[in-house]
Parts: C-alpha cells; sequence; structure tokens
C-alpha cells in the first residue's frame, strides 16, 4: 500500500470523524389514517416525553386553541383546549423542558405571518398533560399556561417552525420565506413580563423551511420543507447555531405529501413522523421513517 493511499485513506478518515455522516433510515411507512376528523389543517407534531406511544398535534389557523393527543396508529386521544388564548397563526409544537425542573412542557408557536404584518408573535408553554396511548378520548381544558411575546431584531418574519433545545432550554425560530432562511434565538429563562426582542444567531442555505425538531438527546436535529427532510449531527458541546452553520448536513428519505408541514422524531429518536394536512379528498396519514442503523 502506498503513501498516497494511506494518505487518502487517513484524511478520509478524519473528515468523517469531523463531520459524520447520514444515518440510515427505511422508506415510509403508514401508520395510519389521523382517526379525528377535526384534525384537517395540521401543522405542528411532536412526541410526547413523557406519555409513551403519545404525539401532540395542533391544527394552523382558524381553530380553536386547542391541541390533539394521538397515539402512534393515529388513534384520537382527547382534545385539550388552552384557556386565554388564541389561535392567530399557530405554526409549529414542541415538547421539552422549561422552568420547573423534571416537567415536562408542551411549546406552542403562533408564529405564522403570511403577510408579514403583525409586530408581536407568541409562544403558548404549558406543563404536558398525562395521556395513556389507549385512552377513551377525552375532552378538557388547560388553564395553566405561560405567554411569551416576542418580536425580531430586524422586521416583521412569516415563521413555521420552533426548536427547543433540550440542554439549554434555549428556543429557537427558523423563518420561512427567505432565499436563505434566518435563526433567531430566545435564551433561557424566557422573560413572561416584557416582549423578548430575539437575537439574529445563523442563516441557513435553505428555504421555505416548514416544520423541525431536536431529538431528546440533544444529538440531532430535523427540519423539513415541503420536499425535503434535512439532518443535522450535533456534538453536544456545540450551540445549535454552530451546529446548523458549521456541520454538514444531509438530506433523509422523504416522499412528499400533499401541504406536508409537520414533523417530529419518535421519542427514542429511532424514527421521525411526517404529517400533512387534509387536502380536498386526500385525507391526512400518520407516517414514519424508521431508523436502520444503530444510534
Amino acid at each position: 500500500m502506498n503513501n498516497t493511499y494511506l494518505i487518502l485513506l487517513l484524511t478520509a478518515f478524519l473528515i468523517s470523524s469531523l463531520w459524520g455522516q447520514a444515518p440510515s433510515f427505511g422508506s415510509r411507512q403508514d401508520k395510519g389514517l389521523i382517526e379525528s376528523k377535526e384534525i384537517n389543517e395540521a401543522s405542528g407534531i411532536d412526541a410526547s416525553r413523557k406519555n409513551k406511544n403519545v404525539l401532540w398535534i395542533h391544527n394552523d389557523s382558524g381553530d380553536s386553541p386547542r391541541i390533539f393527543a394521538i397515539n402512534s396508529e393515529g388513534k384520537h386521544l382527547g382534545f385539550y383546549k388552552i384557556k386565554g388564548i388564541t389561535n392567530r397563526d399557530w405554526e409549529d409544537i414542541a415538547v421539552g423542558p422549561g422552568p420547573e425542573e423534571n416537567t415536562d412542557y408542551i411549546y406552542i408557536a403562533d408564529i405564522g405571518d403570511n403577510l408579514a404584518q403583525y409586530n408581536t408573535k407568541y409562544i403558548y408553554r404549558i406543563p404536558e398533560p398525562v395521556v395513556s396511548s389507549n385512552q377513551n378520548p377525552v375532552n378538557t381544558t388547560i388553564k395553566d399556561v405561560d405567554v411569551i411575546k416576542y418580536k425580531y431584531p430586524d422586521g416583521q418574519r412569516d415563521a413555521e417552525t420552533i426548536l427547543i433545545d433540550p440542554l439549554t432550554k434555549d428556543i429557537f425560530i427558523i423563518s420561512k420565506r427567505e432565499n436563505k432562511v434566518r435563526v433567531y434565538l430566545a435564551a433561557y429563562p424566557q422573560q413572561l413580563n416584557t416582549i423578548i426582542m430575539l437575537r439574529y444567531v445563523a442563516t441557513l442555505p435553505l428555504t421555505n423551511i416548514v416544520g423541525g425538531d431536536i431529538s431528546n438527546d440533544g444529538s440531532e436535529i430535523l427540519l423539513k420543507n415541503y420536499d425535503s427532510v434535512y439532518y443535522w449531527e450535533r456534538n453536544l458541546k456545540q450551540k445549535i447555531s454552530e451546529t446548523l452553520t458549521k456541520n454538514n448536513y444531509y438530506t433523509l428519505p422523504y416522499k412528499r405529501e400533499v401541504q406536508g408541514e409537520a414533523i417530529c422524531w419518535s421519542f427514542d429518536s429511532k424514527g421521525y413522523y411526517t404529517l400533512s394536512e387534509k387536502v380536498k379528498k386526500v385525507k391526512p396519514h400518520l407516517y414514519f421513517y424508521s431508523r436502520i442503523d444503530s444510534k
């Protein structure tokens, strides 16, 4: 084996070690039709941290201020109305840590703004309810809600993606419509008694980002637009903005859905779910892409 070949092998190994490589996921699995007919404009989805095989979903603008619980086969588990807030343009949902230790929270992002006309955007944070994946459907009201209000430092933006860093409790918002979307930070702790000015922390060479999620251990990031799913592996010593801008990203398997906006990791990161809105006669199905390699 000559020296040149050894150098090439060593270089390839070092690049792989530094930047990682794309994990392997299988083709799309249809987990089932979304049972509740009232989930007709699903815009966000995330997996529960405390309730096994439970997913949280919300509709886009026009619905009442409520979230839906389903199980991993699409079975309807309940309506959870949130008192004292509105659904102006809910676009994404995330589950993660918050102000109370050992408590899981649901973050609902009222951040859509198609015409860039609203100065103030809202993120609603509630303690995650207890749900069984085989319970009879419930219809209940949640009264305990935090309201996080924010503005952008560089003008109004339309956004459809919220990420919660499980390691730092920081909130990230990713804009949608720019040719190169922007990443904004609301560092923890997020104040409730004032309007937060987000910090612009990164630009990504992507457009039309409509959803995303960070794995529960903080090591993997997903973003999607209407055509593709993008993946980053994170060194846990990195900030999220560093991961998104310094690490390679990869395209994962995704079969385009009609108005598909929602994506999330499974609780154990052994795959990711996608979900679309109901469009004409196309009813929404819950889809899953299973990890092939070991994490």
